[in-house]
């Protein structure tokens, strides 16, 4: 509530029972409805509120009650404050985590480790919310229930959203190094499409492998031939010796 007072219904207690400021200045001071500052007046509101003295908490000055006794029409202004306290910053602690949803954490964080891997101890402490210790209890199997858990989901369990799972993944594998593949990879389409190294190319038919005439056989070797003349000599030489 944006310049009010920090009690406004205690703040409005004592200024109906000590001015004699209108409903309406009231009401626009402590942010109320006038039929709720009547109602003060009347007691049927806030019966049982001890007033609240804006003098003295530095909310509201005497000068300032004067002038609106002086004129009904006068609105009423929030002293400034002559300290200024520091806005407090709100640091980014540990998820937190339902009391009915406590005793499953140490599920979620053995199903993390085993189905995650890659994930960081930082990473699976901001999203289950979970100290180093138990952590590395649960990691080491040092924890006191080690041999009661049982992996469970974190997103199953409402302690995590899926959104916040897959990015924490996702990070934690684009800063793994990729390591290389072991098994079978497929041949480019360069090798498998194009001509084979091992097989050479056959020529091409040219008009003079096509249109020449075949080349005669070779001769048989003069020494394999027969030497018809000596055959017959030999058969005149026997029928003279008859």
């Amino acid at each position: 509530m944006s310049n009010a007072p920090l009690m406004p219904k205690a703040t409005a207690v004592w200024l109906v029972e000590n001015t004699s400021l209108t409903f309406d200045q009231i009401a626009d001071f402590c942010k109320l409805h006038p039929l709720e500052v009547k109602g003060i007046a009347d007691g049927e509101v806030a019966t049982g509120i001890k007033g609240q003295d804006p003098v003295t908490s530095n909310q509201l000055t005497r000068d300032e009650i004067a002038r609106g006794e002086q004129s009904g029409d006068y609105k009423l202004q929030l002293a400034v404050s002559k300290v200024r306290l520091p806005e407090a910053k709100k640091g980014r602690g540990a998820r937190y985590t339902p009391l009915s949803r406590r005793q499953d954490r140490p599920n979620a964080i053995l199903w993390l480790i085993r189905n995650h891997p890659e994930l960081k101890d930082a990473q699976i402490m901001r999203l289950v919310g979970t100290t180093k210790t138990t952590l590395q209890g649960i990691r080491d199997r040092t924890h006191w229930n080690s041999a009661s858990l049982a992996p469970m989901d974190p997103v199953t369990l409402g302690l995590c959203s899926q959104l916040d799972l897959d990015f924490e993944v996702a990070r934690a594998n684009k800063d793994r190094p990729q390591a290389p593949d072991a098994g079978q990879m497929l041949a480019p389409a360069e090798i498998t499409t194009g001509p084979r190294a091992w097989e050479a190319e056959p020529e091409a038919p040219t008009r003079e492998s096509v249109f020449s005439t075949p080349s005669a056989a070779p001769q048989a070797d003069e020494k394999d031939e027969i030497d018809v003349d000596s055959v017959f000599a030999k058969l005149k030489d026997l029928k003279t010796k008859e």
